[in-house]
């Protein structure tokens, strides 16, 4: 297991961990370098980073940006290495945060016609520590916590997936607006769990030259959602497109999505880390 984590989430989000409770996590399970990657949202950086010094750990600030690509596709670009208090970032980023709240309202009103659950709406926005960044994780847990379902993955799978009596498309950042806001803010853009897309060879390469020439820099191989073949895909996608290699827990809360914070499988050799840029690793 190795010791960096550049995905993870907190209470800015929808992480189920305060940032400083994740860090404090991540450190415990011997983390030496992470970055918060919140979605849409630099809030809980600064909390982090002081928690990061408080244990030793090397910080790096990061966001996870939620894209449209090629019109349909919702995909997520996560920043590493941001100034979150760059003001093209931080515009960018309010904008996306404010259809968050519509779409929690129509995702609240499709359940209950298709599927006559009620409650969904309060209930989810409940579960968010910050309205601004309610999502689908948070109406998730509103119907675990009600016993309706088993799990957080089981009410994807049945509720709010395309095609789902939950789900509700939305519009989200263009992939040219995300990777520019990231580098204006300083920052490396990586598409984040590329496995979990599952676009086939044609589009993963279409997404890959897309995000090449919008200036993107890095892909993350080790991945919470990957599999060993899925890391290995995407090592040899990364050597293939000349792309820097990333790793990521994607964490968001204990028991929740299949690895803990601070704990991440090591590259591929053919790899080029990214975090070579902020240690010498």
């Amino acid at each position: 297991m190795a010791s960096i984590d550049l995905h993870f989430h907190s209470t800015a989000s929808d992480g189920a961990l305060a940032p400083a409770e994740v860090i404090a996590r991540a450190a415990g399970r011997g983390a030496t370098l992470v970055a918060l990657t919140d979605h849409d949202c630099t809030a809980g950086i600064a909390e982090a980073r002081a928690a990061a010094a408080e244990h030793g750990v090397g910080f790096v600030a990061g966001v996870e940006v939620s894209v449209t690509w090629s019109a349909k596709h919702t995909i997520h670009i996560v920043g590493l290495g941001i100034d979150p208090d760059n003001a093209i970032l931080a515009e960018g980023l309010s904008g996306i945060r404010q259809g968050r709240l519509a779409r929690l309202a129509e995702m609240a009103e499709q359940l209950k016609l298709k599927a006559d659950i009620d409650g969904v709406y309060d209930g989810a926005l409940a579960l968010a520590e910050n309205p601004e960044m309610v999502g689908r994780t948070h109406v998730a847990r509103y119907l675990v916590g009600r016993g309706l379902v088993k799990d957080t993955k089981a009410v994807f799978r049945k509720f709010l997936t395309p095609g789902k009596p939950g789900y509700v498309p939305h519009q989200w950042a263009s992939l040219a607006d995300a990777v520019g806001w990231i580098r204006s803010a300083g920052g490396v853009a990586v598409i984040a769990h590329p496995g979990r897309y599952d676009f086939g060879r044609t589009l993963t390469e279409r997404l890959i030259l897309d995000f090449k020439d919008a200036g993107g820099e890095a892909i993350e191989v080790a991945s919470g959602s990957h599999s060993l073949d899925d890391m290995h895909k995407y090592a040899l996608y990364a050597q293939r497109f000349d792309l820097l290699a990333s790793a990521g827990s994607d964490f968001h809360a204990p028991g929740e999505g299949g690895r803990d914070v601070g704990l991440t499988q090591d590259l591929p050799p053919i790899c080029k880390p990214v975090w070579a840029r902020w240690v010498n690793a």
